[in-house]
């Protein structure tokens, strides 16, 4: 159990034209958005402190067939900060996907969300029902604390995460990367992408991961699920190293999503965190079934 636990903390220490899209009192934007393909339009959006490079291989295998938005959100992987609330990122980020949809008058897109963006896409999906035709939330739960405690609630875990905040900012720079390449080989067991996802979460501005990293701590959807009225599949990962038996992780994602009518739970194993390395070929095979589902 602690082993698995120990797991899951280290997404605490983490987690062809360009079109801008972002409150317009702000001059740098909250999502820019690359585009590829042609076809019903999908949005893909990255999880923290992630570069919009995490979809690319899935991307190769779509596009094709679909028109893609790979999202990038301002302050992660070298893009620059914005201005926001302190504590607060999912809710605007959710609310300038949302802006972008009806400004590019996208019809029901599609929405796949990893980890952060995997909240992100839930967000958007209950406060704004009538624009995504389907969601896909990539190893995500409604509400990430219950990952370390089954009985948490926002205001329980509240002054923790006010700890975490502030040991992220205060961190130096030596310990902080430390931390990042301990995390990150928790979070992909695929060697090879180790160094690029270190290197996204290290160019990742630090006030803004500690904000995000605050904001899906305290964050419970939960109350939220009962809003959705498309169809969404979640799509989790399992490893054996992560020290808990398959089917408590299946308990845990079941019982997070109950309010969530008709969705559509699939593990994919011998996988860490990020899933689209660990087990690219399944994962591409997911998204693709997830697609099509009529």
């Amino acid at each position: 159990m602690r082993t698995w636990l120990r797991s899951f903390s280290a997404l605490l220490l983490w987690f062809s034209a360009t079109t801008l899209a972002s409150d317009i009192t702000s001059p740098i934007p909250l999502i820019t958005v690359e585009t590829e393909g042609t076809g019903p339009d999908v949005i893909l959006i990255p999880g923290l402190a992630s570069s919009r490079s995490v979809w690319d291989d899935v991307s190769a295998e779509l596009n094709a067939h679909y028109r893609l938005h790979k999202i990038q959100l301002a302050g992660f992987a070298g893009q620059p900060p914005v201005s926001r609330e302190a504590g607060e990122f999912v809710t605007p980020v959710a609310q300038a996907i949302a802006d972008y949809i009806r400004q590019h008058k996208l019809s029901h897109p599609a929405i796949i969300g990893h980890s952060l963006g995997g909240e992100v896409a839930l967000m958007l999906a209950a406060q704004h029902p009538d624009l995504p035709g389907r969601v896909a939330v990539v190893d995500a739960l409604p509400f990430f604390s219950l990952m370390f405690n089954p009985q948490a609630t926002t205001a329980s875990v509240t002054p923790q995460a006010r700890q975490f905040r502030q040991m992220l900012i205060a961190a130096s720079k030596d310990d902080f990367a430390h931390q990042q390449q301990q995390g990150i080989a928790r979070l992909v067991k695929t060697e090879s992408v180790r160094e690029q996802l270190v290197n996204a979460s290290l160019n990742s501005d630090r006030q803004t991961l500690a904000d995000a990293t605050f904001d899906i701590m305290t964050l419970d959807l939960r109350p939220q699920l009962a809003n959705i009225r498309v169809p969404v599949t979640v799509l989790y990962a399992w490893d054996p190293l992560y020290g808990l038996p398959a089917a408590q992780v299946d308990t845990l994602y079941n019982q997070s999503y109950a309010a969530l009518k008709g969705v559509k739970l699939t593990r994919i194993d011998n996988s860490f965190h990020f899933v689209m390395y660990d087990q690219p070929v399944e994962f591409a095979e997911q998204v693709k079934v997830f697609l099509q589902q009529k």
